[in-house]
């Protein structure tokens, strides 16, 4: 197991214990698990991102801090929230994140996200110019889901 899977468990156990927001100091964490602050940023960017379904609030400088509050939303804000946060471009990568955020809110069906997950995958877009495979993996990706949406009504 990697440092950044222990120091993420830590976090979400913290999560957890505290209702779903928590507070620390970068340089704590770090002296915890023995590591440089910075590998506490990538592990908060990384993992506690708004594509995860997290709000991230942090202070730089002496007593400071990070703030990470799970957002709470019912299935169709979230699948809402997703289609707006997607952008006119979307990787593969972060395609997959969004999909894992909204099958573990259970914002929708894990059959649906392995829908999508074929339909936008590389080998699905391969024959797109390789320039615009994310602007029409976005495209596809977002009506995908306000679909989704207008199946649950």
């Amino acid at each position: 197991m990697h440092i950044s899977d222990v120091i993420a468990g830590f976090i979400c156990e913290m999560l957890d214990s505290e209702d779903g927001c928590t507070e620390f100091a970068r340089i704590q964490l770090a002296t915890r698990f023995g590591c440089v602050p910075s590998q506490i940023s990538y592990v908060v960017a990384t993992r506690f991102s708004p594509e995860h379904g997290y709000l991230v609030e942090s202070r730089r400088g002496g007593g400071g801090y990070i703030r990470i509050r799970r957002v709470k939303q019912d299935s169709k804000q979230l699948v809402m929230h997703t289609v707006n946060a997607v952008g006119e471009e979307l990787s593969p990568h972060l395609a997959g994140a969004f999909l894992s955020n909204l099958v573990d809110a259970q914002a929708i069906e894990e059959s649906a996200a392995r829908l999508m997950r074929a339909a936008i995958s590389p080998g699905a877009l391969r024959a797109a110019p390789t320039i615009v495979r994310d602007a029409l993996r976005a495209c596809i990706f977002k009506q995908m889901l306000v679909e989704q949406l207008a199946a649950s009504k």
